[in-house]
């Protein structure tokens, strides 16, 4: 079938070093931070032709049946490669993938893309559904410094300096600068009334700072007249990009701008470091529209697509499902559908 299963650290980790571009999303280490104990982490190597494919994925029990379907571990993931050529013929990997999903009884594929992987859209032309949910916005730390902040727009401009004047920039090293930085997160969720999802476990953010897949970069906006730690935010850095994965900030130092500082922060070293992409993501639910984007959007307008991909391997055991869950399309958009009620029911 051109495929081998890869499900060891070693034999994973052989094979990103085999890739040229890569995030730290595609890891290991972050399938196991990521999955919960029922799911399986899996990385689907394709070799066919001098073209290799690598297609990391969590494979899910679908509850009260013998079937499972597969997802990618929540950020940007997708499958990563060598060789994909322009006018790539996805025919024969559409066909390998599907007969190892009918015979792993996997119902449906749920897949974050990569915004910087352009590639990954040529592997899926015309396999699946590829839907465009939004914008990302980045900071392209490969151009003059100067040049980066002309594209802050004046607000950030002024926030970022008076912050400067108000507050310290320091590294997380010690357990009670990262549990400072856990408080600030969490307060940080109470007031944007996030889903229980984002309120990770202790475990969470120890492998963060344990794995040696990736370099997990912890800052803190400490303000000068009290001494308090005021925002928090978490960057991952792998290869030559930066992402801006978690942060928070204090309700009574809100109006500080701790976070902005912190970004800034950051730019400023990934540019002194040799990175290519610093990559704040988008808006809540890829939504341009919201406060998250426009904040974003303020430090940069070099913007790229986000789009998922869904794939619906046996239509028939699919319908049964949603079936039997009772949810139809009317419903919702949601992907997979059969598990609308247990999505919702999880996560208030």
């Amino acid at each position: 079938m051109n495929i081998e299963i890869i499900k060891s650290k070693d034999h994973w980790d052989d094979f990103l070093s085999s890739i040229d571009d890569y995030d730290f999303y595609h890891t290991f280490d972050y399938h196991q931070i990521s999955k919960s104990p029922t799911d399986r982490s899996i990385l689907i190597k394709y070799e066919k032709d001098g073209i290799t494919i690598g297609l990391p994925i969590l494979v899910r029990e679908i509850n009260g049946t013998n079937y499972f379907d597969a997802i990618s571990v929540y950020g940007y993931s997708g499958p990563i490669c060598n060789g994909i050529p322009a006018n790539f013929d996805a025919a024969h990997y559409k066909e390998t993938l599907m007969q190892y999903f009918i015979q792993e009884n996997i119902i449906s594929v749920f897949l974050r893309l990569h915004p910087y992987l352009t590639y990954q859209n040529i592997i899926f032309h015309e396999f699946g559904e590829l839907t465009n949910l939004g914008k990302v916005v980045n900071i392209d730390v490969t151009l003059d410094l100067d040049i980066q902040r002309q594209k802050y727009n004046r607000r950030l401009k002024n926030h970022v300096n008076k912050a400067n004047r108000d507050c310290t920039v320091k590294k997380a090293t010690t357990e009670e600068d990262f549990q400072a930085f856990k408080e600030l997160y969490f307060e940080n969720m109470n007031r944007v009334d996030a889903k229980s999802f984002y309120y990770f476990s202790d475990t969470y953010f120890e492998e963060f700072k344990s794995s040696e897949d990736f370099k997990t970069e912890t800052l803190l906006a400490i303000h000068n007249e009290t001494g308090k730690p005021i925002a928090g935010s978490m960057f991952i850095k792998t290869n030559k990009m930066v992402q801006y994965h978690l942060s928070g900030a204090s309700n009574e130092y809100l109006h500080l701008n701790g976070i902005k500082l912190l970004i800034d922060n950051m730019r400023l070293e990934a540019t002194e470091e040799g990175y290519e992409k610093f990559n704040l993501g988008g808006g809540l639910g890829a939504n341009e529209n919201d406060s998250l984007f426009r904040f974003k959007s303020s430090f940069s307008d070099d913007y790229h697509d986000f789009f998922i991909w869904k794939l619906i391997v046996d239509q028939n055991k699919y319908d049964e499902l949603c079936k039997k869950n009772n949810v139809s399309k009317a419903d919702s958009d949601f992907f997979p559908l059969y598990r609308y009620n247990e999505f919702y029911m999880k996560k208030p």
